[in-house]
């Protein structure tokens, strides 16, 4: 019982902790990529949604990638960046594969290619100033769970409901906590109370086996006293029948 108890209790926690950290995955690749002219990090790394097949089969739509924060001068072709950009006359962020670097009076410039866009270049050249960070890995479809979780529906399924959950079973949890403590400490309670009964029944046996000894011991010494009288009174009896033997 108390095993099965314990798993629960494991499994519980291990849902709790997976259930915050995609909160807070979810909160920070939310704010981390809100604002198209700022990207936030955390120790240098941005997770993003990717929302395109532009760069199948690399990474696809639904896909979550991770960026790191670069020095540009170190990027080379080939290379997967992000980076600030016009896509449908309004800035945003894209992820695509250098393919060709050039350099003029220490400036560098970028063109950069999906590598699912038929070997057509991105209209926009970029420069170091753009560059937001390089790609460094992904994880399938969890780009999916964050999308779903942007809804209401989703964020409720997803964050909402198993922390209710959990936290109406803690609170089911604190009341049954309670209810054993005060069982357990009736318990003590009765189990010193019953000690004392017995330690005081005990010395009351005591003190009557003592004066039930007394008693009998006083009877034994009356008793004796009586045979010796008995005995003195016979002796007499027999010196004065000897007495009157003689006189006659």
């Amino acid at each position: 019982m108390k095993s099965a108890k314990k798993i629960v209790m494991v499994a519980l926690s291990i849902i709790l902790w997976a259930v915050i950290l995609l909160a807070a995955l979810f909160a920070f690749t939310t704010l981390a990529t809100r604002d198209s002219a700022k990207v936030a990090s955390l120790a240098g790394y941005t997770p993003m949604v990717v929302k395109s097949d532009s760069m199948a089969p690399t990474f696809k739509a639904g896909d979550l990638i991770v960026i790191r924060k670069c020095d540009p001068a170190k990027l080379e072709e080939g290379d997967i960046i992000t980076f600030h950009t016009i896509i449908m006359n309004e800035y945003a962020l894209n992820t695509h594969r250098i393919v060709k670097i050039d350099e003029q009076n220490g400036y560098r410039s970028y063109t950069t290619m999906g590598d699912n866009n038929n070997g057509i270049a991105d209209t926009h050249i970029i420069s170091d100033s753009d560059i937001v960070g390089r790609y460094v890995g992904k994880v399938s479809g969890l780009g999916r769970v964050m999308d779903f979780m942007s809804s209401s529906v989703g964020f409720l399924l997803v964050i909402v409901l198993p922390m209710l959950l959990f936290f109406i079973y803690q609170v089911y949890h604190l009341i049954m906590v309670g209810i054993n403590l005060k069982k357990a400490v009736a318990v003590e309670n009765a189990v010193a109370q019953q000690a004392a009964v017995e330690a005081q029944g005990g010395n009351e046996t005591a003190d009557e086996a003592k004066r039930m000894k007394a008693e009998a011991e006083a009877a034994l010494a009356e008793a004796k006293r009586m045979k010796e009288e008995a005995e003195a009174a016979l002796a007499q009896a027999r010196k004065d029948a000897e007495k009157r033997d003689e006189q006659v």
